[in-house]
């Protein structure tokens, strides 16, 4: 029997162009980002991508921006509407996760408004001291 979906980290299996679809018109992190910074986006991060264990088709995607010696921040997890419920965002997760595993890493971050259940569910929790983050955040 086939595995329902594969998760890897190979870059040049990733669809830039349908994970771009997927995020600039259906994510509410990312509505209207441009091409070319979804790519700048992919190059300079790790990658996974989730696909079809029999057809090959990708149906999820996520990415982590890391020093891969101290910090890591996960980001643009998505699953496409067709795939949804049926684990593969936990499974995402859970592949970068053990991606991220043998760096040792202080800090894994992410945000999200409405996905806190699964991630709760994979380990992550609000900031001890949330009062000591900060960020930049142009007008």
């Amino acid at each position: 029997m086939s595995t329902p979906y594969e998760i890897s980290t190979d870059p040049a299996r990733l669809d830039a162009a349908l994970v771009h679809h997927w995020l600039s018109t259906d994510a509410y992190w990312a509505l209207g980002r441009g091409r070319e910074k979804q790519d700048r986006a992919i190059e300079g991060s790790l990658n996974l991508g989730a696909y079809d264990g029999g057809s090959g088709e990708q149906l999820g995607y996520a990415r982590v921006v890391t020093d891969r010696a101290t910090f890591a921040w996960l980001c643009d997890v998505y699953v496409a509407p067709a795939a949804r419920g049926r684990g593969l965002g936990k499974a995402l997760v859970g592949a970068a996760l053990a991606e991220l595993e043998p760096y040792g890493l202080k800090r894994v971050l992410l945000a999200t408004e409405d996905a806190h259940g699964l991630y709760e569910g994979l380990g992550f929790r609000s900031p001890v001291g949330p009062g000591h983050l900060m960020a930049m955040i142009p007008e």
